[in-house]
């Protein structure tokens, strides 16, 4: 007889427990607990189940390292978080904010697939089919390539997706899903993981590329157990603000290619619109000839983009100045005055003080240290720094100017857009090859940057 009893899991790590902790022992995390129903069911021993594949081991002299099949799916930019497309058999979590395009995003990658006469399954557990159809309508359309399934219960699910075989499964969204073997509700810590692990099973075994969308927490994270991210061969968050066009596709976890690629998206009428020179869509509206205006460039991955940071520096009218940034660290802005203040002798103590990086757009990269500062003083002194001038290098707590990585294709990005001049640490200076087209002026500490302002 199958036997019911409860089991506590750890939230963030999936760590079980047969009773209640403060702190979880695998992750140290307070707090994490929760109790939730659970019906094992015995396994006889000597038999292994797996969907009806007979399992028998490989010899290591068989195992070939050619590289993986990928199919692409026609978004450049979607390609290139993955690594160069879909890999066969992967588990892709998709994750961000409620009504952020995630929906839409893989819709069109589906429209994509299909039209490439890929089979593709679209599995909805919050839509029906007919919200799913008005939202194709504005997208395009479709070929019968594409079918939809509105359906919550996974061992439904199952039986569909072995019996039609597709070569792409979109589940939107995992928090729905149940099986019926567990018996707590859908969206819980047993079902999320039950459910996910399923759905790895069927993707290893019959080699079909699964989908999985995720909500997202007041945090920011992919909500339910944090070992569904670890059971994923890929994880995916869009970003974006709702007061703004654009979208980024961050590559948070990716087992088959790089995990510090973004893909970035405009968000409009039709769906969502690949954004392939992002530098020049951050630039847009860019005012000339105003003080604490500065661009820098950061690195997303392998992809070199331009941002501009804006910065107000005034009087305060209090004992306490206040200090805000908006799209980077506000400790790290907190370390760069005081090194201004320490090395340079300005009093930004008695001044309030605005960061902000335009367009909405969040960059912790330390190669935006010295355009911060040139920002900063170009407010305080109310000197404008040149528009056709660029700026990246990161900064050292003794006023010191460090190189930064992939300096040549940082100025090559800036010689594209037509800047003239670019100000960098010389020690990147000196490791580069001659450049045309543009004026490159090495500085070896903040006071050499300031010095080019006055």
């Amino acid at each position: 007889m199958a036997k019911s009893s409860t089991i506590f899991f750890c939230k963030e790590c999936g760590f079980e427990s047969v009773k209640w902790l403060g702190q979880c022992p695998g992750c140290k995390e307070w707090n994490s607990f929760v109790e939730e129903p659970v019906k094992k069911k015995s396994t006889p021993r000597g038999v292994t189940k797996n969907h009806g594949i007979e399992v028998t081991p490989s010899a290591i002299s068989t195992i070939s390292l050619e590289e993986e099949g990928r199919t692409p799916t026609h978004f450049e930019e979607f390609d290139r978080v993955l690594g160069g497309g879909i890999v066969d058999g992967s588990l892709i979590l998709v994750g961000g904010d409620p009504g952020i395009g995630k929906s839409t995003l893989l819709l069109q990658v589906c429209k994509n697939l299909s039209d490439d006469g890929k089979q593709v399954l679209y599995i909805s557990g919050e839509e029906s089919l007919k919200q799913i159809k008005l939202r194709a309508n504005r997208i395009g359309d479709f070929t019968d390539n594409l079918n939809l399934l509105c359906e919550t219960s996974l061992d439904t699910i199952e039986e569909c997706i072995k019996r039609l075989k597709p070569d792409i499964v979109v589940i939107d969204s995992i928090q729905t899903m149940y099986k019926e073997d567990v018996t707590s509700a859908p969206g819980s810590v047993s079902q999320v993981r039950e459910s996910t692990n399923v759905l790895m099973q069927l993707a290893k075994t019959l080699g079909i590329s699964i989908f999985v969308v995720g909500h997202v927490t007041k945090e920011g994270v992919v909500a339910g157990p944090r070992v569904l991210e670890h059971m994923v061969d890929t994880v995916l968050y869009f970003e974006g603000d709702r007061n703004v066009s654009y979208r980024i596709l961050r590559g948070v976890k990716n087992r088959f290619g790089s995990t510090n690629e973004i893909g970035v998206f405009e968000m409009v009428q039709s769906g969502l619109r690949e954004v392939k020179n992002p530098s020049e869509y951050m630039l847009n509206g860019r005012p000339t000839s105003a003080s604490g205006s500065v661009v820098a460039c950061s690195i997303e991955g392998t992809r070199p983009m331009l941002v501009e940071i804006q910065a107000l520096v005034c009087k305060t009218n209090f004992g306490l100045p206040r200090r805000t940034a908006a799209g980077t660290d506000y400790n790290r802005v907190n370390l760069l005055m005081a090194v201004l203040e320490k090395r340079m002798g300005y009093k930004l103590g008695e001044c309030d003080a605005y960061l902000n990086i335009a367009g909405g757009i969040k960059v912790n990269e330390p190669a935006l240290d010295l355009a911060i500062i040139m920002s900063l003083i170009s407010s305080y002194k109310d000197k404008p720094v040149d528009d056709d001038t660029i700026i990246f290098g990161e900064v050292g707590l003794s006023g010191e100017v460090r190189a930064v990585n992939m300096a040549e294709q940082r100025v090559a990005e800036a010689v594209k857009l037509g800047f003239a001049t670019c100000i960098l640490p010389q020690v990147s200076l000196d490791a580069m090859k001659p450049r045309k087209g543009i004026k490159l002026i090495g500085v070896k500490t903040v006071k050499d940057a300031v010095m080019l302002l006055s």
